[in-house]
């Protein structure tokens, strides 16, 4: 089941009545960390592609973009310069990157979540127009955020690209992304690949790309699901196939007839 973390626990206690065996891939705060050896060209053209893709309303979205605090001021503004180059509307429209939310419950709660991000002393540094007609809604660049923002806590399944800082150590970025209950994917973007590899192999969640989008780039062999409140059981590679298999076993002795 993919899903709200919400809505796979409630089919887990009905699938518990009859032990039914059950996959659960759900909800996710996925972070993305930008080092200030890395590619700030390809890392903020991603941060704001994987943020905003189908306005936010996928479970691996980026929706934490913690950056490496010497280069904050550069970053933002190539951020702000991509996000502007986005245009909201019918997606059947040429030029149109964006279309609308599926509901306007959640496009409202993502509303709820940038105002209550103002009113806690978050920088806006782009909010796009949008459409009136239909669940449309705008994108929005945040910057200087705290952990303890809903924006930074809560699934927020929409267009917003979200950025705060770090200091620029391994053990702050490992602390700032596994800040949270969620564990489905995350991102390294550093120009060190061992640096990288270290940073992923000690935050938790189900995949990590390391200067790249995972799900996008791994293998068919590679498993697919979160750790933590995001879910158990995999799909996908050999792991996968025995989450949907049960294995049994058959003995005989040597001299059967």
């Amino acid at each position: 089941m993919t899903g709200s973390s919400a809505t796979g626990k409630k089919i887990m206690e009905k699938c518990a009545m009859n032990l039914k065996r059950i996959v659960l891939e759900l909800g996710g705060k996925d972070p993305m960390i930008v080092f200030a050896d890395a590619d700030l060209d390809k890392a903020a053209n991603e941060a704001v592609l994987f943020s905003l893709s189908n306005a936010g309303q996928v479970c691996c979205a980026v929706e934490r973009i913690y950056v490496e605090e010497s280069v904050k001021p550069q970053f933002e503004q190539k951020v702000v310069e991509i996000a502007k180059s986005w245009k909201i509307g019918n997606p059947n429209d040429e030029g149109v990157n964006m279309g609308p939310m599926v509901t306007e419950m959640q496009r409202e709660k993502v509303r709820e979540q940038v105002a209550k991000a103002k009113e806690c002393g978050a920088k806006v540094l782009y909010e796009s127009d949008a459409p009136e007609k239909g669940n449309f809604q705008a994108i929005t660049v945040l910057s200087e955020l705290k952990q303890d923002m809903l924006i930074q806590t809560d699934e927020t399944f929409g267009p917003v690209v979200a950025l705060a800082t770090f200091d620029g150590s391994e053990e702050e970025a490992v602390r700032l992304a596994n800040d949270t209950e969620y564990g489905l994917a995350s991102y390294v973007y550093t120009g060190d690949l061992e640096k990288g590899g270290r940073v992923a192999r000690r935050i938790r969640s189900g995949q990590v790309g390391i200067n790249c989008y995972s799900i996008i780039k791994a293998q068919p062999k590679c498993p697919w699901i979160g750790h933590k409140q995001s879910g158990f059981g995999s799909h996908s590679g050999m792991d996968g196939f025995r989450s949907f298999s049960v294995p049994k076993s058959l003995v005989f002795t040597t001299n059967a007839p």
